[in-house]
């Protein structure tokens, strides 16, 4: 049975526009359409994260899903949204991150399921990688003429800086995808970003030239937070899918510490939870928002959803042990369970022969860590209650660092403020 999935997405805030007849057609019946994914890494992340749950909820809607890997239109690279030309990669990075893509999404969408309406997972490479170049611009380059192709964003907006005829020839190319996809798959629609509205309605008008039937397309919204600054980056930069790449821990404390602002918004983009689940947890977060109930949902449900339930949990085991626990609490792990909680947390080493003798706590912050730039605002930090050692205050810059302060004999957890921690590993 189908479910509104136009209307899901308007109430979530998540569509941003779609061709006349889109909705209706969704509404009468059930219907293939297709998200691309660039393999310009190993792993996606957050910032592909709207477009998977986006043929999550497209599949939970009673219609199917194609999740295209751009193994061919990766060769070239997308300007969209761009300022300067893509870094060409070599086959072997891009085959290792076709896969990786590959590996991911099988973990979102349901590919094996025996309803009529499971996903499929396909390579444009594969159409793509015997199909001559002079027949290409002979059968689909004569459909698409170079004024239409201009006036698209992605185009004009790079034009100044100049674009070479390999990007430019990308539009084309995502154009073909759908082309195809249409023919060989019965796929009427193509979703994305809504910095992809001019790739994708070059598809649809390549369709309705070639008389082959009508296509429909829909956007998202970019995600944007409140302050102006971009979404999906850390201070360590993205945050990946990947846990080899953002460890759950630091996965989970993404999303705890998305601001009140944005937090409303975030939890109907990436969790699946209604819309009257969600007005009551919104009723009862704005009765004190200190209690950060709707963080600690949001990153609940995303965390499960990325790297389930028991990444979840150990997130959380080391969020109240770093934030709330003791030193009693720390020395009462197992040195296994200890590193399995310190997961994430930056490290750093230092020989042994320095913490037997004895360093000073401003020398090993500063020379050893990097943590602080000076003594001198190390001091500072310090004497303000800034810097705690195994979860305790400091109260005098003058502390000289020894092996009483070792857990296991060989960690020390400094801590900086409420939010960051770093772990000494001794050698």
């Amino acid at each position: 049975m189908l479910s509104n999935f136009v209307e899901e997405l308007r109430w979530r805030g998540a569509l941003h526009d779609s061709m006349p007849g889109t909705e209706e057609l969704l509404n009468k019946e059930s219907v293939t359409g297709y998200i691309g994914f660039d393999p310009t890494a190993d792993s996606l992340h957050i910032g592909s994260l709207v477009q998977i749950i986006t043929l999550m909820r497209f599949q939970k809607a009673g219609h199917k899903p194609i999740a295209l890997i751009g193994g061919a239109t990766g060769m070239v690279g997308d300007p969209s949204g761009k300022s300067a030309e893509r870094n060409l990669l070599d086959e072997e990075t891009l085959n290792k991150n076709v896969t990786g893509l590959k590996n991911q999404l099988q973990h979102y969408l349901d590919f094996n399921s025996s309803q009529a309406n499971a996903a499929v997972l396909v390579n444009n490479y594969n159409w793509m990688k015997n199909y001559s170049f002079i027949h290409f611009i002979r059968d689909i380059g004569k459909y698409l003429n170079v004024s239409y192709m201009m006036a698209k964003d992605s185009v004009k907006n790079r034009l100044d800086n100049g674009m070479s005829f390999t990007e430019f020839s990308y539009q084309l190319l995502q154009a073909y995808d759908f082309l195809y996809l249409f023919q060989n798959q019965n796929c009427k629609l193509q979703m994305g970003g809504s910095d992809q509205w001019g790739n994708i309605t070059s598809g649809t008008e390549l369709i309705g030239k070639k008389n082959v039937g009508n296509a429909f397309a829909l956007t998202t919204q970019l995600i944007k937070k409140a302050d102006g600054t971009k979404f999906g980056k850390s201070e360590d930069g993205n945050v990946w899918l990947d846990k080899t790449k953002t460890s759950p821990y630091k996965f989970f404390q993404f999303w705890i510490n998305t601001a009140d602002a944005d937090v409303e918004n975030f939890i109907k983009l990436f969790t699946f939870l209604n819309k009257e689940e969600i007005e009551a947890l919104t009723a009862e977060h704005n009765k004190d928002k200190g209690r950060k109930l709707l963080q600690n949902e949001l990153a609940k449900h995303v965390t499960v959803l990325v790297h389930g339930e028991a990444e979840y949990k150990a997130a959380v085991e080391t969020s109240q042990i770093l934030f709330k626990g003791t030193l009693s609490d720390l020395e009462k792990l197992s040195t296994e369970t200890f590193l399995d909680a310190m997961n994430g947390v930056p490290q750093f080493t230092i020989t042994r022969d320095k913490i037997v003798t004895g360093i000073n706590v401003a020398e090993l912050l500063v020379d050893v860590t990097n943590m602080l730039p000076s003594r001198t605002e190390a001091r500072k930090l310090i004497t303000g209650g800034g810097i705690s050692l195994n979860k305790a205050k400091l109260e005098s810059s003058d502390v000289i660092v020894n092996e009483s302060f070792l857990i296991n004999n060989k960690y020390i957890l400094v801590s900086k403020g409420k939010r960051h921690n770093y772990l000494l590993v001794v050698n």
